[in-house]
């Protein structure tokens, strides 16, 4: 019910605006080791931007597996867990943080598959992005 009500109250002219993409690398977690203090940063970067477009349950739960397989290929294993029990946690649409699935639009935002409009401004500001 909670839920329900926040959503009424999202501003309507600003439901569809993406903002520019941003990445704070792995959030409230290391970047990587004492020794290699970026070795896994580029997989919560390629994480940051699944989630700063959004779109369905199944797209986040495919990014966050992502993450899992691509901080265990750099030989953290264990570490690939926790951090995949951490986002599964706490990168929940229905909280406002600035982590959560679909951060790139205005909260409070639910899943689902983004329309073609929102696709052309996730490409549009990706093109500008490199």
């Amino acid at each position: 019910m909670f839920i329900a009500s926040m959503s009424m109250l999202g501003n309507p002219l600003q439901a569809d605006t993406l903002v520019p993409f941003t990445s704070d690398g792995c959030s409230a977690f290391p970047d990587g080791t004492f020794a290699q203090q970026q070795l896994w940063l580029s997989c919560c970067e390629r994480h940051d931007y699944d989630y700063w477009k959004g779109g369905t349950s199944d797209e986040r739960l495919a990014s966050d597996k992502a993450l899992r397989i691509c901080v265990a290929q750099v030989g953290q294993s264990e570490v690939a867990l926790l951090m995949l029990a951490g986002v599964r946690v706490g990168g929940t649409p229905y909280l406002p943080t600035q982590f959560r699935w679909g951060y790139g639009w205005p909260y409070p935002r639910d899943y689902g598959a983004l329309t073609d409009d929102e696709r052309q401004q996730v490409e549009l500001l990706s093109a500008q992005n490199q």
